[in-house]
C-alpha cells in the first residue's frame, strides 16, 4: 500500500493509496488544490468545508459536461450500427458510479486525517 502526502489549501494530508497510484492522486489533489485556489482569491478563506465543497461541485459539473460530450459522441457513432445508445449510457453510468466511489474513498480518507 503506497503513502503520500498531498497539500490543499495549504494543508498537508497524509494519505494511503494503492501501489503505484501516487502520481494520480498527486495530480488529483493538484487539481483540487487548483479549484480551491481560485475559490480563495474570489472569496478569500471563506472556510475549509464550503471551499471543498464549491470545488467538488465545479468539479462534478465538468465531469457531467464531459459525460454528456462523451455520450452525444458515443450516440453520433453508433447510429450506424454497434453498440445501442442504452448500452453506451449504461457503460457512461457505470464509468462515472466507479468515479463517484474513487471520490468519495478520497474525500472520506481526508475526513479522517
Amino acid at each position: 500500500m503506497g503513502e503520500i502526502v498531498v497539500t490543499v489549501n495549504g494543508r498537508a494530508f497524509p494519505l494511503n493509496c494503492a501501489d503505484g497510484e501516487e502520481p494520480r492522486i498527486r495530480r488529483l489533489a493538484q487539481y483540487v488544490d487548483g479549484k480551491i485556489g481560485d475559490f480563495v482569491k474570489l472569496h478569500g478563506q471563506i472556510g475549509e468545508a464550503r471551499l471543498i465543497l464549491l470545488a467538488a461541485l465545479v468539479i462534478a459539473d465538468e465531469l457531467s459536461d464531459t459525460s454528456d460530450l462523451v455520450q452525444q459522441e458515443r450516440s453520433r457513432s453508433t447510429r450506424g450500427g454497434g453498440a445501442t445508445v442504452e448500452e453506451g449510457s449504461g457503460a457512461m453510468a457505470a464509468g462515472i458510479r466507479g468515479l463517484a466511489r474513487r471520490i468519495e474513498s478520497i474525500a472520506a480518507r481526508l475526513e479522517t486525517s
